[in-house]
C-alpha cells in the first residue's frame, strides 16, 4: 500500500517559525514534524511514499532524498501552482494505481492506521475520513455519520450556534484509486469542500472512521508549543533520537558530544542536542534545546524549545517560548510566556520581552529594550522610544495604527482625567492615520483632545501658551527620512517635552500600566483649525512692526513647499504691506517631503526668481514651517550657520537691543558683532529644549539654531519660520539697507564642520578621551567639550540622536580651520581604535 504525504503548505498561520523553512520541517524534538508521520507510516509498513511539495521543496528534498536512510522509498510530486488538497493528489495519480492513504506531513498523531484500512475495506468504501473528538470543533470540518459509519453530513468551520457534533475531519484518508474520475485535472479543487460534498451528493461510498489515540493539527505556535508540553506530559509516544541517560527519577536525553555541567538543576523531560553545552547553575525544566547550542551559567529555561545554533547567556530566564535557529539572548533577557523568537535575531542584554511577542527573522533588539509588541518590518526595537522629545519611526512599519494607539493611552495615562490636549499634523496623509489611532488611546484615558486637524507646529505651540491645555502633539513626516514619522511631544507651555516627561511615557507604555476610563468617561473630541488660526494672525501682527514696510513696499517671494503656512502667511504679509510671489503654495496630501537633491534645484530656482522679480529677498519654508533659508536681493542662498549670522546681523542693524541665544557650536563672530552695538550673547546646549529656555528670559531677543531656525520670544519663545520670515522682512526695512548689504558687514572667519561615525557604546569613551586630551588646555564644557586656541577653537559634540560624533573648528583663514578640524578627525578616529 502507499501512502500520499501532503507537504505543500506555505505555514502561514504558523509563521514566523516557517520563515526560513516549510512547515513540515519544523523540528520537534529535534526532528522535522513530517520524519514522525513518515516512521508512522513505516510502523505499518507503508514504506511506498508519495511526497506532494510546493513551498519550498529542495529543503525537503535535500533532507529526505530517495528515502533509503529512513527506510522507505519516496517519490516527490511538485504542481506547478497551487492545485487545492485534491487536485494536488490527482497530479499524482500516475503513482497511485491502488489503495492509498493521504495523510498530512504537518500533523502529530499516535493513531493506529492499520485500524483504518482495516475499517476501509471492510466497509468497502470509496473513500474513509479518519474522524477524531475534539473540544473546539470551530477551526476544522465537522462531519456527521449515521449508524453505519456512513457520512451524512458536512460542516465546515461552522459557528457556535452551528455546531452538532465535535467530530472532526484529522485530514487522514484511506481512498481508491477510481477516487481520480470524481477529482477534475489541472483545476483547483479541496477534498472538504469540493470532493467529499460530491461524493456524498452522488451517494458514493463515503465512510468515516472515528479513531482513537492523540491527534494535533500543528496549525500556529500555540499548537507548536502545546505539542510539545503533551510530550513532556506523556500525552504522546514519538521517538526521540537523543539517547535517555540512565539516572533514577530523571527523564533526560542527550545527544552525542554534549557539555553538561553536574551542577546544573533539571526538571521533567529535558532534550539536549549533539555537541551543545550547559554550564553550571543553569535550571531547566521540560525544555529541548538542539545541536550546537550554548546556555551558560544561571539561566532558566522552562518549558522553552531551542532549536540549533542558539546562544543564551548569563542570567537569561525564558519561559513557555521558542528560539529558531541561530538566535543569540543576552545577559539577563527576560522573554515571559509564549515569546516567539525567529531565525538569525539578536536580542540585547536586559532586554524584556513581553508575552505572546513574535520577533520576525534577523532583527536587532538593543540592549536594555522592553518588547511590547510584534516586531514583523523594522529592523530594530529601540531600548527608548524618545529621541528628545520625539518619537520617530518607520511609517506602518515600526510606527503602525496598533502601536501609536498604544502609545496615546500610555501619553493619556500621564495627564489628568478630564483635562484638555491639542493635536496637529502636517499635510501628509500618513500623519492624518496615525494621528487619529494616537487620539483613540488619548481618549480611551479619560483625556480630551482638541483637534486643530492640519496646522503649523508654530501656530499650535502659539495656541498651548494661550487656553490651558495640559500638552500638545504633532504629527509630521520626517525631513531627513520621507519613509518616517515624527511625534512630537509639548507640554502645557508649547515647550518641548523634558527628558523625564518623556520617560515617564515610556515607563507606562512599557509596563502597559494604562489608566482606562469606565465607559461613560471617554474624552472627547472637537475641532477648532479656524478659531486658532485667527488667534495666530492677531498675536502675530501685533507683535509685528508694520510701519517701516508701509513707508517702503516690500517684495518677497516665498516656496511654501506644500505646507500649511501657505494658507496662513500671505496674508499676513500682505497686511504688513508686503508683495507676495508665492511658490507650491497649495497643500497636496500625497506630496511628501522633497529628496534633498529636489531641494538644492528649488534653491537654485528660487535664487532665479528673485534676482529676475527684482524682488527684495526669498525664502524657502521647510515643511515643519519651522526653519527658513533665506535669499537675498542679488540671489545668493544663505543658509546654516550663514543665515544664524546674517539675521543677528539684521537685527543689531535695525537697532534691536537684548540678548542672542546661540549654541555653542555657533560661529564667534557673532559675539564680536553683538559686543560691537552694546548687545550680549549667551551660550546654550544644541538641544532644542535648552535653546528654547533660554528664549524664555526676558532679555533675549533672539534665539537661533544652526540649522535656520529662529525663535523670537517677544512673540514667542518657540521656533517659528513664518515669524522669522516677517521679522526678517521687518528688521531690513527698518535698517534701511538690502539684505546683501548687511551680509557684507559681517565679519567672517573659516567655519568649518564634519561627523565622525561613532557607535552609542563609544561615545562616553571619546568624550573621556577627549577631557583627558584637553586637561592642559582652555576648555568649556556647555555641550561637548570645546577647546579654545586663542581665538580659534574646536568642539567635539556627541549627536544626540544619531550614532556619530561632531567635530567642528573655527579660525581665522580656511587652511587653520581645516588643520584644527583634521587635527580632531585623527584624534577621534584613534581614540576609536583604542576603545575598540
Amino acid at each position: 500500500m502507499k501512502a500520499v504525504i501532503m507537504a505543500g503548505g506555505f505555514g502561514t498561520r504558523i509563521q514566523p517559525l516557517t520563515s526560513s523553512i516549510p512547515k513540515p520541517m519544523i523540528p520537534l524534538l529535534n526532528r522535522p514534524i513530517m520524519l514522525h508521520i513518515v516512521e508512522l507510516l513505516k510502523k505499518y509498513e507503508i514504506t511506498d511514499l508519495v511526497m506532494l511539495l510546493y513551498h519550498q521543496p529542495a529543503v525537503i528534498k535535500n533532507f529526505f532524498r530517495d528515502g533509503t536512510d529512513f527506510g522507505v522509498k519516496i517519490t516527490y510530486v511538485t504542481p506547478l501552482q497551487d492545485m487545492g488538497t485534491a487536485g494536488a493528489v490527482k497530479c499524482a495519480e500516475k503513482y497511485l494505481d491502488e489503495r492509498f492513504i493521504v495523510i498530512s506531513g504537518d500533523l502529530l498523531t499516535d493513531f493506529n492506521l492499520q485500524k483504518i484500512i482495516d475499517f476501509h475495506e471492510e466497509k468497502e468504501a470509496l473513500a474513509t475520513i479518519t474522524l477524531t473528538s475534539v473540544k473546539d470543533p470551530l477551526q476544522f470540518g465537522v462531519v456527521i455519520t449515521d449508524k453505519e459509519k456512513r457520512i451524512s453530513q458536512f460542516l465546515e468551520k461552522p459557528g457556535w450556534g452551528e455546531v452538532i457534533s465535535d467530530t472532526i475531519n484529522t485530514g487522514i484518508y484511506v481512498l481508491e484509486p477510481e477516487i481520480f474520475s470524481h477529482i477534475p485535472a489541472e483545476e483547483n479543487y479541496d477534498f472538504s469542500q469540493d470532493l467529499f460534498p460530491k461524493l456524498l451528493e452522488k451517494q458514493q461510498s463515503l465512510f468515516g472512521y472515528t479513531a482513537k489515540g492523540y491527534w494535533r493539527d500543528i496549525g500556529n505556535t500555540d499548537s507548536y508549543r502545546e505539542a510539545h508540553h503533551d510530550i513532556f506530559k506523556g500525552k504522546v509516544n514519538v521517538r526521540i533520537d537523543e539517547p535517555k541517560q540512565d539516572l533514577v527519577g530523571k527523564d533526560l536525553r542527550l545527544g552525542s558530544d554534549v557539555n553538561l555541567d553536574e551542577h546544573v538543576t533539571l526538571e521533567g523531560t529535558v532534550v539536549i542536542g549533539d555537541n551543545s553545552q550547559v554550564f553550571e547553575s543553569a535550571h531547566i525544566k521540560d525544555t529541548v534545546i538542539g545541536r550546537n547550542c550554548t546556555i551558560e551559567a544561571g539561566v532558566r529555561l522552562s518549558r522553552c524549545v531551542i532549536w540549533d545554533n542558539v546562544y543564551v547567556k548569563r542570567g537569561a530566564k525564558l519561559n513557555d517560548s521558542v528560539l529558531c535557529g541561530n538566535v543569540r539572548v543576552g545577559n539577563g533577557v527576560v522573554m515571559e510566556e509564549g515569546v516567539i523568537v525567529a531565525d538569525d535575531t539578536s536580542i540585547g542584554e536586559e532586554s524584556y520581552i513581553k508575552r505572546d511577542v513574535k520577533i520576525w527573522p534577523r532583527k536587532v533588539i538593543e540592549a536594555g529594550a522592553t518588547v511590547t509588541g510584534n516586531l514583523i518590518w523594522g529592523e530594530k526595537w529601540k531600548k527608548a522610544l524618545f529621541e528628545g522629545a520625539l518619537i520617530k519611526g518607520l511609517t506602518n512599519m515600526e510606527l503602525t495604527p496598533e502601536f501609536v494607539a498604544k502609545l496615546g493611552c500610555a501619553y493619556g495615562t500621564t495627564l489628568p482625567k478630564g483635562s484638555f490636549v491639542i493635536s496637529g499634523r502636517d499635510a501628509y496623509r500618513s500623519s492624518r492615520m496615525l494621528k487619529r489611532s494616537f487620539i483613540g488611546g488619548l481618549l480611551s484615558s479619560g483625556v480630551n483632545v482638541r483637534d486643530l486637524t492640519m496646522v503649523p507646529m508654530p501656530v499650535l505651540r502659539y495656541k498651548l501658551r494661550s487656553f490651558g491645555e495640559v500638552g500638545g502633539i504633532q504629527f509630521r513626516q520626517a525631513l531627513d527620512d520621507p519613509a518616517s514619522t515624527e511625534i512630537i511631544f509639548l507640554d502645557g507651555d508649547g515647550l518641548d517635552f523634558s527628558s523625564s516627561m518623556g520617560k515617564n511615557v515610556e515607563r507606562i507604555f512599557f509596563k502597559e500600566n494604562f489608566r482606562r476610563a469606565h465607559h461613560t468617561e471617554p474624552g472627547g473630541l472637537t475641532e477648532i483649525p479656524q478659531q486658532v488660526m485667527d488667534f495666530y494672525r492677531e498675536g502675530f501682527l501685533h507683535a509685528i512692526g508694520k510701519t517701516p514696510l508701509q513707508k517702503k513696499a516690500f517684495k518677497v517671494v516665498i516656496d511654501f513647499n506644500h505646507s500649511p503656512a501657505s494658507q496662513l502667511l500671505p496674508g499676513i504679509l500682505t497686511q504688513m504691506g508686503c508683495e507676495v510671489i508665492s511658490l507650491n503654495a497649495y497643500v497636496d496630501e500625497e506630496r511628501g517631503v522633497q529628496a534633498l537633491s529636489d531641494r538644492g534645484q528649488s534653491l537654485s530656482q528660487l535664487s532665479k526668481i528673485v534676482a529676475t522679480l527684482e524682488a527684495n529677498a526669498g525664502f524657502w519654508l521647510d515643511p515643519t514651517v519651522e526653519g527658513v533659508i533665506m535669499v537675498d536681493e542679488t540671489g545668493t542662498v544663505h543658509e546654516g550657520a550663514d543665515i544664524l549670522l546674517l539675521m543677528v546681523g539684521l537685527a543689531l542693524k535695525a537697532g534691536e537691543k537684548g540678548v542672542f541665544a546661540i549654541p555653542v557650536s555657533a560661529p564667534s563672530a557673532i559675539e564680536r558683532m553683538a559686543q560691537e552695538r552694546g548687545c550680549a550673547v549667551t551660550r546654550t546646549k544644541s538641544a532644542d529644549r535648552s535653546m528654547i529656555e533660554a528664549a524664555l528670559s526676558s532679555e533675549v531677543i533672539l534665539a537661533g539654531s544652526m540649522d535656520g531656525r529662529f525663535a523670537f520670544p517677544r512673540f514667542q519663545a518657540a521656533f517659528d519660520g513664518m515669524f522669522a520670515i516677517a521679522k526678517s522682512i521687518e528688521m531690513a526695512a527698518r535698517s534701511g539697507a538690502s539684505i546683501s548689504a548687511t551680509a557684507a558687514e559681517i565679519p567672517r572667519r573659516a567655519f568649518l564642520h564634519t561627523r565622525v561615525p561613532c557607535v552609542w557604546d563609544m561615545k562616553g569613551g571619546i568624550m573621556r578621551k577627549m577631557s583627558e586630551d584637553s586637561l592642559d588646555k582652555e576648555a568649556s564644557f556647555i555641550d561637548g567639550i570645546k577647546v579654545h586656541f586663542g581665538e580659534d577653537w574646536a568642539l567635539v559634540l556627541p549627536d544626540q540622536y544619531q550614532p556619530h560624533v561632531h567635530i567642528v573648528a573655527e579660525a581665522r583663514d580656511p587652511k587653520a580651520a581645516q588643520k584644527l578640524l583634521t587635527e580632531y578627525q585623527k584624534k577621534v578616529e584613534q581614540w576609536k581604535k583604542e576603545l575598540s
